[in-house]
């Protein structure tokens, strides 16, 4: 068994959900309430007192300044509304005890044979070290369970490797592969499915090690026959700790400044996470107030699904791509005649164009019957199939404990390979497949997905705020009439509110390095937004589960030359106010200065990640 970098940390524990407080969660409510009224009352003062719709000319602010900045402030702020709707509660999901056997999963048991319930579990693969996928297998042998239990294990493997054939035979696991890797994970998973016959399907990735208590902590949800799927959180153990802030300022004073700094933000390790991986904010605080709404999608790894219910999804999707194809081929059909009739009277019909549209006919034909979309993001594409059926009301579980370990991106490329992912697919889904208005959701449902989809197009705002300040530190000019107490008057209510409602809201978690990385992820959200408009194709590239090496500083070159122009601008914008210059006033440079500051911290999040490289 070769030595991993990770075995070092093979003792760690993860941490326990965060305890759900009344009084917090009160508090919460009071000043998100209070934060969205403030912010409605700013933004309509922006666009109604601080914008000088009278002037013109080529320099002023109003037309490529002042109105792209006021509008990226609104869509900031339609984007806090969602938010707030989404951490507004927490309302877990109660858990029962694990089930005897399948009738106690199933709605009509008179009619369903019974029997001890059978479970799949799945590791798709394909280029991932077989002694890692080992690793996996080993633990998943170890889930335990209080009644009679079939439980399989199948290694999926597109790679077709002898090596990770021989692995699972040696573990006595079933070994699975198809001939050709159509659908990527989506396809394995669906050619697996063809293969097996358990009543419940867990879905891993190579790396993803289960612990014993998964099974027993998570079917309980299945005695409500509704239950579609449990998402279980993903819980990354090889991330770097760092060292608490209380650590690193050790003289007397210093400490007692870290003190009161972790009692407002909560704990602060210095050197944790530098690539912004720790999941536990999605998990523990997105996802999983999302239970309420029934919203909480699937994230693939770490999740049980009920097989029937994704047959069922799979039937209705196969219905829908018949009708869609139906309706395409008979347009198809439409626009042949039309052609043939108009070239046959000019006497230049061309056998091409006839079978161009012979061939289009033919692929619109080609319809395949898969239990999970061939698409990148799979898992909330058959979440939404499931969660919009008009004539079962599939519901889903965020389940809060985490049940399994898994391995984070190493270096700042996988890191960006995986986001790229991510937020491409998930474009790709709602904007193109407009997933978000199929019939059957319910209006808290759409605000939920609504709110995932808007999260993705924050790229283009982010853009705006980040070039704001230089705008104004280099030339002087003012996305508002003027940096009065008036304007101070405003936002400055709005601002301390946000901070001091979402600190309530994710109390027990330090939320600034998830507001910094949204920020900073700008460049991957536009690049994945413009390919889903161009109409390109997201790949679907495994995550390197090893350290890439090389130099990834042109990654975050769009990072960086923010950084330094913003730098140069605060230094030029000072020099000339104390210079005497009429161009800026002190009530702008301050506000942009401070504007400018946090875009710096925020993008130097990422800017380290390129240089970081893991201790050994």
């Amino acid at each position: 068994m070769p030595d991993f970098y990770f075995s070092q940390f093979e003792n760690r524990q993860p941490p326990p959900p965060l305890s759900v407080q009344p009084v917090a969660e009160f508090f919460w409510q009071i000043l998100a309430t209070m934060n969205l009224v403030v912010g409605a009352w700013y933004i309509s003062w922006r666009w109604c007192c601080s914008i000088d719709y009278a002037s013109s000319g080529i320099w002023y602010s109003l037309w490529w300044f002042s109105l792209p900045l006021a509008a990226a402030e609104t869509c900031a702020y339609f984007g806090l509304v969602l938010f707030t709707f989404n951490l507004w509660k927490v309302q877990d999901t109660p858990r029962d005890p694990p089930p005897k056997s399948i009738k106690d999963c199933v709605s009509q048991k008179d009619h369903y044979p019974d029997h001890p319930i059978a479970v799949d579990i799945f590791f798709p693969t394909v280029n991932e070290e077989p002694e890692l996928v080992r690793l996996s297998i080993k633990d998943a042998k170890q889930i335990t369970y209080p009644h009679p239990l079939t439980m399989k294990i199948h290694v999926l493997d597109d790679g077709r490797r002898s090596a990770m054939r021989q692995v699972a035979e040696e573990e006595g696991v079933n070994y699975i592969v198809r001939q050709e890797n159509i659908g990527f994970k989506a396809g394995n998973l669906a050619h697996a499915m063809e293969q097996t016959s358990g009543d419940f399907i867990v879905i891993c990735d190579a790396d993803t090690r289960p612990f014993p208590t998964l099974l027993e902590h998570t079917l309980g949800y299945f005695r409500d026959s509704d239950v579609a799927w449990v998402q279980t959180p993903q819980w990354f153990y090889d991330i770097p700790a760092g060292r608490p802030l209380s650590t690193v300022w050790q003289s007397s004073f210093g400490n007692r400044i870290a003190r009161a700094i972790e009692c407002l933000v909560g704990p602060v390790q210095i050197g944790h996470d530098p690539l912004i991986n720790d999941p536990q904010m999605f998990y523990d605080i997105i996802l999983r107030r999302r239970n309420g709404a029934n919203a909480a999608f699937c994230c693939g790894a770490g999740s049980i699904h009920r097989r029937d219910a994704v047959m069922e999804a799979a039937l209705k999707g196969f219905s829908e791509a018949i009708n869609n194809n139906i309706r395409q081929q008979q347009r198809l059909e439409r626009q042949l005649n039309r052609t043939i009739e108009r070239f046959f009277a000019k006497q230049h019909l061309q056998s091409e164009i006839v079978d161009e549209y012979t061939q289009r006919i033919d692929m619109a034909k080609s319809i395949p019957l898969a239990p999970y979309k061939f698409h990148v993001s799979e898992d909330i594409y058959t979440s939404i199939i499931l969660h919009s059926d008009v004539t079962h009301r599939w519901k889903s579980v965020q389940h809060p404990q985490v049940e399994s370990k898994m391995l984070s991106p190493q270096d700042l490329q996988s890191w960006m390979v995986q986001r790229f992912k991510y937020a491409g697919g998930t474009l790709d889904i709602m904007l193109r497949d407009r997933m978000l208005f199929r019939p059957g959701l319910s209006l808290c449902q759409r605000l939920m997905y609504g709110a995932t989809l808007w999260s993705y197009l924050g790229g283009i705002w982010n853009l705006i705020f980040l070039l704001g300040p230089l705008v104004y530190l280099f030339s002087g000019i003012s996305p508002v009439s003027a940096y009065t107490p008036d304007f101070f008057k405003h936002i400055l209510p709005f601002l301390l509110l946000t901070e001091l409602a979402f600190m309530t809201g994710t109390w027990g978690l330090n939320g600034f390095p998830g507001k910094a990385s949204y920020l900073a992820f700008f460049s991957v959200n536009l690049r994945a937004l413009l390919t889903v408009l161009k109409g390109k194709k997201i790949k679907f590239p495994v995550t390197p589960k090893e350290r890439q090496e090389g130099n990834f500083f042109y990654l975050i070159l769009p990072q960086f030359t923010i950084s330094v122009l913003t730098l140069i601008g605060i230094v030029y914008a000072w020099a000339i106010l104390l210079g005497g210059a009429k161009s800026h006033t002190f009530g702008g440079v301050i506000i942009n200065t401070f504007w400018g500051t946090y875009n710096i911290i925020a993008l130097s999040t990422l800017i380290r990640a390129a240089f970081w490289k893991p201790q050994t």
